[in-house]
């Protein structure tokens, strides 16, 4: 029996061999959906170049889906108001009518919440016969 999980280190004595394991807890605000997945990991994949068009392009190349421009920059919005990216104004430019160009990055935050999403789907995935599988 372990004893009840909360963050950090715990040590098992409850059975003749002794664990020492690690638990790290998210609340259900920490995971992210499928788009907020998506869109990180555009922003991963564009680095630098990561402004919103340029990530709904990203995302319609390789997801072969249509994406609005809307739901990306909602996202977008919504993820910085979870402190899981940061956007910065670039300078205006004439090519954009004056327009600076917003750009995202992703957060330490973002990232750990990335890494532990990924980790619980590869843990559901773990297992799985082949026939579930996508060739």
């Amino acid at each position: 029996m372990f004893p009840r999980p909360f963050a950090g280190f715990h040590i098992s004595i409850d059975s003749p061999r002794h664990f020492l394991y690690y638990v790290e807890i998210m609340s259900k605000g920490d995971y992210l959906g499928e788009f907020e997945q998506i869109v990180l990991l555009a922003l991963v994949r564009l680095g630098e170049d990561a402004y919103g068009m340029r990530v709904r392009q990203e995302i319609e190349e390789r997801t072969r889906r249509d994406v609005s421009i809307g739901a990306v920059y909602a996202t977008l919005d919504r993820m910085e108001s979870k402190g899981w990216v940061k956007s910065s104004l670039g300078k205006p430019s004439a090519e954009r009518g004056g327009r600076a160009k917003r750009t995202f990055v992703l957060t330490a935050a973002g990232k750990k919440s990335l890494a532990m999403t990924q980790r619980s789907l590869q843990g559901m995935l773990d297992g799985i016969g082949p026939e579930w599988r996508l060739q």
